[in-house]
């Protein structure tokens, strides 16, 4: 005798918590896939415009210039463009009340500076924590409606006079399809949760290197 493995079949025939519990892991993988991608498109966009950036802001034009042009662009929100902004904004404005302070300036555009930072890794980290949760949860999910379901099988056998392999495989195989769908909604949010967070770390660094020389910049114009 053979038989198809049916995972439609085996939702219908589960009992209605181990049916739950499955819901709860397919709505799960959803939305991590949708975090996944929507993860994977602004870090990439951060990272793009970070090169951009840095090309034109090495490229030896005149900082006031840049300030102003990245005023009327879209891409003056976010990543090091915020942060420079930030920095420069505050560098002007201090400079024209503390004209002689130039350490108090500088300090100034460095707090400046690091509340953009703040902002911009917020932005970045936006929802990797729900990836670490799906992660780390999915599996012992799986694993409860698994229990269930497979105490639910065998308390079953009690009304029967014979157990054999037939009789129990479908309800062991029911309860063991949770743990299947909790692996399947915890293995790419881990996979994913780790690659991001290394690349949002060497965004910050990056970040932070850029602000560490910025500042030696205008420190070094401010005694000019």
């Amino acid at each position: 005798m053979s038989a198809e493995l049916s995972l439609f079949d085996l939702f219908v025939n589960a009992s209605w918590l181990v049916q739950l519990v499955l819901l709860v892991l397919i709505l799960a993988s959803v939305l991590s896939w949708a975090v996944i991608f929507d993860r994977s498109r602004v870090i990439k966009k951060a990272r793009q415009a970070a090169e951009t950036f840095e090309h034109r802001f090495w490229s030896g034009g005149d900082l006031s210039a840049l300030y102003r042009d990245l005023g009327q662009s879209e891409a003056s929100g976010s990543g090091l463009a915020s942060i420079f902004r930030a920095g420069f904004k505050e560098y002007v404005r201090l400079r024209k009340i503390e004209p002689d302070d130039t350490m108090a300036v500088i300090v100034g555009a460095e707090r400046s500076m690091r509340v953009a930072l703040s902002r911009e890794m917020d932005r970045l980290d936006a929802n990797l924590a729900f990836l670490a949760t799906i992660g780390s949860i999915g599996p012992y999910v799986g694993l409860f409606g698994t229990v269930w379901g497979t105490m639910t099988a065998f308390y079953a056998l009690g009304n029967l006079q014979q157990a054999t392999l037939a009789v129990v495989a479908p309800g062991i195989s029911e309860a063991l399809i949770s743990t299947a769908v909790g692996l399947f909604a915890a293995i790419p949010a881990v996979v994913a949760f780790n690659r991001y967070v290394d690349q949002v770390e060497r965004l910050h660094n990056r970040y932070e290197e850029f602000m560490e020389e910025f500042s030696t910049l205008l420190q070094r114009q401010g005694h000019q």
